[in-house]
């Protein structure tokens, strides 16, 4: 198969959509699919990609108040062009937003097959971020490129309610895997433990960008609870704010690899107080790793966490119900024992060779169903 992936953000950037995508052309290349992939420039070489990927970097410019986020510049008349010399046979939109609208016209002009992964929800993050008057643009924006796609897949079902009552046609559920050969109770340290909490403390963690749309500061309910100790593992543009808000908590930075596996793993709880995620593929992860998970029950954590089984989840906003859960299970070793072997247990199966064979069957139906309309 001829795929182009359309990325809104790529390498060297680390978060879920490059993660993804990665995870794609992994499986791409081991299939000697010819895959080419546009995304905006990073401002630095890219990391390495599976070789049988192109990459296409266009120009782009810094995302004003969060310079991380780039975004690419050039019309829509330049990625026809490449999305002409290349031919694919489907073009695959990862989150797609500015860069996805202008390659969704392209490949609209050209009558190419459209396949919209919602990952990101950009008209929520306009509001956490202080500028609600975006939010009613931004859904405007999402409408239109889902619902000119052949189809649109969701990672939860939070997600695809949201986009169906937003009036977007043919959405499909296809969710994400996880490395569970990487993240494994296996990986467990109890080194890394040992330099945290020297007194044995339960370590209570938190992994992801810091910054607001992840509400990481809502985490200081957490304060004082009895043999706990608070480890944030991610950085981001809030990073110095939390240091100064959550004093007690270990702030490990970013970590990668084998040392992301080997922190989760050493966890005892996992909290997220996030309510704008489409899937949370931490959560997966922490369960992949034996970890019991605390999680607001709103949008993809509602799928991923079986509550009072894998973890729990708490009502939005309600910080009292968020520490009560955490006290339940830091406090209490049976249960998070029990916790800890059902959440690890519940994502055996979801590899990401089996989601990404999905997400083929996908592309297939797509294009078959793109060929009858154009009969």
């Amino acid at each position: 198969m001829r795929i182009v992936v359309v990325a809104e953000t790529f390498l060297p950037a680390v978060n879920g959509v490059t993660h993804s995508v990665q995870k794609m052309l992994e499986h791409f290349a081991l299939r000697g699919d010819e895959v080419l992939v546009i995304a905006p420039s990073a401002g630095g070489p890219p990391r390495p990609v599976p070789k049988a990927a192109r990459v296409v970097l266009l120009p782009s410019v810094p995302l004003a108040r969060y310079a991380s986020v780039r975004i690419a510049v050039g019309g829509v008349a330049r990625i026809r062009r490449i999305l002409a010399d290349f031919a694919p046979d489907v073009v695959h939109l990862a989150s797609p937003f500015e860069l996805g609208w202008r390659a969704a016209r392209a490949a609209e002009q050209l009558g190419l097959p459209v396949i919209a992964v919602y990952q990101t929800d950009i008209p929520g993050y306009a509001a956490r971020y202080g500028v609600p008057f975006l939010e009613n643009w931004a859904w405007q924006r999402v409408e239109n490129i889902h619902g000119g796609a052949s189809r649109t897949l969701a990672p939860s079902s939070a997600a695809v309610a949201q986009l169906q009552d937003r009036g977007v046609p043919r959405v499909r559920l296809w969710r994400r895997g996880v490395d569970t050969h990487r993240f494994h109770p296996s990986r467990r340290s109890t080194t890394l433990r040992a330099g945290i909490a020297p007194d044995g403390a339960r370590l209570i963690g938190y992994v992801g960008r810091l910054a607001a749309e992840k509400q990481v500061e809502d985490l200081r309910a957490l304060a004082g609870i009895d043999n706990t100790r608070l480890v944030i593992i991610g950085d981001g543009p809030q990073r110095q704010a939390l240091e100064a808000i959550l004093p007690d908590a270990a702030f490990l930075g970013f970590l990668g690899g084998n040392a992301l596996a080997a922190a989760m793993a050493s966890l005892d709880l996992f909290v997220h107080p996030g309510e704008l995620e489409t899937f949370c593929q931490t959560i997966q992860e922490a369960m992949a790793s034996g970890v019991p998970v605390v999680a607001t029950a709103r949008g993809g954590p509602v799928d991923l966490v079986d509550n009072s089984r894998t973890g729990w989840l708490y009502e939005p906003g309600n910080l009292a119900d968020l520490r009560r859960h955490v006290e339940d299970l830091a406090g209490d070793d049976a249960k998070r024992a029990a916790f800890s072997a059902a959440a690890f247990a519940a994502v055996q199966g979801r590899t990401w060779p089996v989601l990404c064979e999905l997400l083929i069957q996908h592309y297939e139906e797509a294009i078959n169903d793109h060929a009858l309309l154009h009969l």
